[in-house]
């Protein structure tokens, strides 16, 4: 039997798409089984721009479908792209009347009895795990069945839908053939076309989870259980995809990575032993299930970064989601990830239908705080209705369509905008295309909600120590705070108003300037200084380090013209900000601080921004480091100003050590006109 296995078209620029991995691995089953199956990547048609972005995207969709002149079209449905498959599914059928349409996925495994009877073209249903159910379905069509003894199947029977028992999860996973990538195009066509700088491919290494919170269908589908590959299994495919595939990155699909501390250790151990630690790999985790010792042996394994998932600052909303976890470990978790190099994601969710303002305002509070901790990439979103979930049992008569969440985008072909007729499917079956539907709030309107979660991510990033004092200093709630500042950094904008990352590095210093001064603010003096910190660490943060300048032989130091390095910014400030941040770190958020001047260094690096404290004479020897004075030169004005009381040699020496420290800081380099060697610093 000729099978297209089909991914639905889909496109938005801030997400790149992989290869298909759940299709590959149905495409190696069907393969083993004699069946002729060829994936249709139709996201990736989309990049490759061989799928045009019009309002006939459907129609060309089957047209490549039906080129491969298939018996069976089976095809992924995931949130954004049901309405994509319901269309595609009613052209095919039209166009060949013949064919076998089938559906499988998360989704559609859920509403599977209300999508038979509502789009008649579909013969089937898979429902959950799907490589042995297709395998045998196919195999039961190809000798002229219906599906009709197929366990995992939900299907027609004449004019009344049959609903075939459940079919047990496969008990050992390592039974399953690894995925055979030589049925997609090759990773680095995803990667050049999606604009990405590495080739990436998904590492299967579990499926499932223990858990149930309210809004994930994971532990639905996979019946609250989880399961692992073997170990030996994981490592050998990720060598395979790294040395025959070209894979330059792995992304680990499985939510519970780290649940099983001896299975995450033994990975990590068997990757840094096969000497696999130099590709670069991210995973899901959570917050109580890692340890700074676990972080640092997956850190020496090679991974870079890691999602964890936070949800929600309120105790509350927690309680609500059915999620138990202390968030005392956050910002331990978030400084351990930092410092040791990675950059998590911290998924926060707002907008859960019982949530009241201050249980939002504790999940901004938290987001900040977190922010505050070292650089991560948060991501704040509205509930997604999911079929399957508990909210959506409790909740799906009460969905109204007012925002696109996070996970209904991608289905705007007609010039960034969503096609009429895909706008019309959706709001005719809320229980079915619950994803593009949401709850109502309590605390905020979903205009407010949708304002917090596209822009405050940014001031997470930018501006988290100013931004959560000045809410203290004034007593405002940061939703309220962040409504103004929004309106204020917005004003005038003839387009629709939407805040930008330079919008905050524009307003954001006015704005606590004015708020303060109108609010008659008599303490938090360090709040402005906290303002200038964070505003130098952004624009510090815009210069790209270039290579290190090489290092020069100190033995003739006076003959030379230092200069300072040009990406480093030197800023005298009235209060000891390292120890304030310090305190923000740990929660400790003062009125008042003593006035302790303090010179700080902000220095980009490749892997973040180093701020440096140093004193008077340090600064003085980089503001005269210029590139054209000789280092003869500036150790006799230093000594004007420091050193009359000392031996002049000593006091030469003191220079000489200084200018090695700063050079190992990358602080300072040497002009054009320098005598270098390529070599380490030296001492004479």
């Amino acid at each position: 039997m000729r099978i297209a296995l089909v991914f639905p078209p889909f496109f938005l620029q801030s997400l790149y798409n992989l290869p298909p991995l759940g299709l590959i691995n149905l495409a190696t089953v069907l393969n083993q089984a004699g069946h002729e199956v060829a994936v249709i990547d139709l996201v990736l048609a989309v990049r490759l721009k061989t799928l045009p972005l019009d309002s006939s995207i459907y129609g060309n969709s089957a047209s490549m479908i039906l080129r491969e002149e298939p018996d069976l079209v089976a095809f992924s449905v995931q949130c954004a792209t049901f309405p994509a498959v319901i269309r595609i599914a009613e052209i095919l059928r039209k166009r060949k009347p013949g064919i076998r349409i089938v559906a499988g996925g998360h989704d559609v495994s859920f509403v599977d009895r209300r999508t038979l009877e509502r789009f008649p073209w579909f013969d089937a249903v898979v429902r959950g795990e799907g490589e042995v159910t297709i395998r045998e379905l196919a195999n039961d069509y190809a000798a002229g069945g219906d599906g009709d003894d197929i366990d995992g199947v939900t299907r027609r029977r004449g004019a009344e839908v049959v609903r075939n028992p459940d079919r047990e999860l496969i008990a050992d996973l390592d039974r399953l053939p690894l995925p055979d990538y030589s049925l997609v195009p090759g990773l680095d066509v995803y990667r050049d076309a999606c604009g990405i700088p590495r080739a990436v491919a998904i590492l299967e290494a579990g499926r499932g989870c223990p858990h149930s919170c309210v809004y994930c269908s994971e532990s639905a589908m996979w019946r609250r259980r989880s399961r692992t590959f073997p170990v030996p299994r994981i490592v050998r495919e990720m060598r395979r995809l790294r040395d025959e595939f070209g894979a330059e990155c792995f992304l680990l699909a499985y939510d519970q990575f780290t649940a099983d501390r001896g299975f995450a250790g033994e990975f990590c151990r068997t990757v840094i032993e096969q000497g696999l630690d130099t590709t670069p790999w991210y995973c899901i985790s959570r917050l109580d299930s890692m340890d700074l010792p676990l972080l640092r042996l997956m850190r020496e394994a090679g991974c870079e970064s890691m999602c964890y998932g936070v949800d929600s600052g309120s105790a509350r909303t927690l309680a609500f989601i059915g999620k138990r976890i202390d968030h005392a470990i956050l910002y331990q978790r978030v400084r351990e990830t930092t410092d040791e190099g990675m950059v998590p994601t911290l998924s926060f969710v707002i907008g859960f239908p019982e949530e009241e303002r201050e249980d939002i305002d504790q999940t901004l509070f938290l987001a900040l705080r977190a922010g505050i901790q070292g650089n991560s990439n948060p991501l704040i979103q509205l509930p997604t209705v999911l079929p399957g979930t508990e909210l959506h049992r409790r909740y799906h008569d009460r969905m109204v369509r007012g925002s696109d969440t996070y996970f209904s985008l991608g289905l705007e072909f007609d010039k960034g905008r969503r096609l009429e007729a895909d706008t019309r499917l959706i709001e005719s079956d809320p229980f079915v295309f619950s994803a593009f539907h949401n709850l109502p709030c309590a605390g905020l309107s979903l205009d407010e909600l949708e304002r917090i979660a596209s822009w405050f991510p940014f001031m997470v990033n930018l501006y988290p120590k100013s931004f959560l004092l000045l809410a203290l200093a004034i007593g405002k709630s940061p939703s309220e705070l962040f409504a103004a500042f929004a309106a204020h950094a917005t004003v005038g904008k003839k387009t629709a108003p939407a805040l930008t990352p330079v919008d905050c590095r524009e307003h954001l210093p006015g704005f606590v300037e004015r708020v303060l001064d109108r609010e008659r603010v008599v303490s938090w003096g360090h709040l402005p200084e906290v303002v200038l910190y964070e505003s130098l660490a952004i624009d510090a943060g815009e210069c790209t380090p270039g290579s290190s300048a090489p290092t020069a032989d100190l033995c003739m130091l006076e003959e030379w013209f230092p200069v300072t390095s040009r990406s480093a910014m030197i800023r005298e400030f009235r209060y000891n900000l390292p120890a304030i941040i310090a305190d923000m770190k740990d929660g400790v958020f003062r009125e008042q601080y003593p006035e302790e001047p303090t010179i700080l260094v902000f220095l980009p690096r490749r892997n973040g921004l180093e701020v440096t404290e140093i004193n008077g004479f340090g600064r003085d020897l980089l503001q005269l480091c210029d590139g054209s004075v000789s280092m003869a030169e500036i150790t006799a004005e230093l000594y004007r100003r420091y050193g009359t009381e000392m031996d002049s040699a000593v006091f030469s020496d003191e220079c000489r050590e200084a200018v090695a420290s700063l050079m190992d800081m990358e602080l300072l380099q040497w002009a054009d006109n320098a005598p270098i060697q390529r070599k380490e610093v030296i001492s004479c």
